[in-house]
């Protein structure tokens, strides 16, 4: 094996991680200690680098903080010790049953749209009544593999012109994404926010009526205005990184209308 010549950058100390976790949950040490059943004063050991954690107690930090399977696996290579939670493909046989029930739930789900994504909102997978509603998407690029959900939705050459109520649902998209950044401190994440803010939209003024349900999504088509809510549907209990980072969102009618539309003629068109 041939080493390069640059230094490895340098590894962070799991004090450092910690202590940025336990602040972007807005917990005090004590906080922290009291959740995880420890010292206040062991716990800021740990933060100062003083003392190290052991296995265990790196993995009951994690949990009581509810940081990612992803960012456990540096946390406890930070703390010495190996990664936990594997990282498979999903077209890796390992995950066989998982996408199975994916492809379930996007089939069942017709003859109404829904779709899988990954944690940066990059397609995996749709069903057969997603397409027919892309048509009107203008830039070709934004349906070349691999398609990021979110772009293709608000970008003015996407789904945005189509969509009645763009400033509100770009709102509501952002969020959502806000959320997920607090969450999950990815940085790539807050990129695409950073991006998508700059297209035009513009911002939602007042609070719709929306009977205290959900925000919707009205999207014009060759068929009329169509209405949809949607559910978001996560695996419980994952223990692999990729499959905890999966999520299907399954849309339903808001309105019989367009109950109707699909019901009929799964091509709006």
């Amino acid at each position: 094996m041939t080493l390069g010549t640059g230094a490895s950058p340098p590894v962070r100390p799991f004090g450092d991680h910690l202590r940025a976790w336990r602040q972007r949950r807005r917990m005090s040490q004590l906080d922290l200690a009291l959740d995880a059943e420890i010292s206040q004063k062991h716990l800021s050991f740990v933060e100062s680098g003083r003392s190290s954690p052991s296995r265990a107690m790196v993995l009951n930090l994690a949990e009581r903080l509810g940081v990612p399977l992803r960012e456990r696996n540096v946390l406890l290579l930070a703390a010495g010790y190996a990664p936990l939670y594997p990282e498979r493909p999903l077209d890796d046989p390992a995950l066989a049953a998982a996408r199975a029930a994916v492809d379930l739930v996007l089939k069942g789900h017709e003859p109404y749209p829904a779709l899988a994504v990954d944690r940066h909102w990059t397609l995996v997978a749709a069903n057969a009544a997603v397409p027919p509603l892309l048509a009107g998407v203008r830039d070709p690029a934004l349906l070349a593999p691999p398609v990021n959900v979110l772009r293709l939705s608000l970008h003015p050459d996407g789904l945005a012109p189509a969509i009645v109520n763009l400033p509100e649902w770009r709102q509501h998209l952002f969020e959502r994404l806000r959320h997920q950044i607090a969450i999950t401190a990815d940085a790539r994440l807050a990129r695409l926010l950073e991006e998508m803010e700059r297209y035009p939209g513009g911002e939602a003024t007042g609070a719709a009526d929306h009977a205290g349900i959900a925000v919707p999504l009205r999207l014009a088509t060759p068929g009329g205005t169509l209405s949809f809510i949607s559910t978001i549907t996560v695996f419980g209990t994952p223990v692999d990184v990729t499959l905890s980072e999966l999520a299907v969102e399954a849309f339903f009618p808001a309105d019989e209308a367009t109950a109707r539309v699909l019901r009929t003629d799964r091509s709006p068109g």
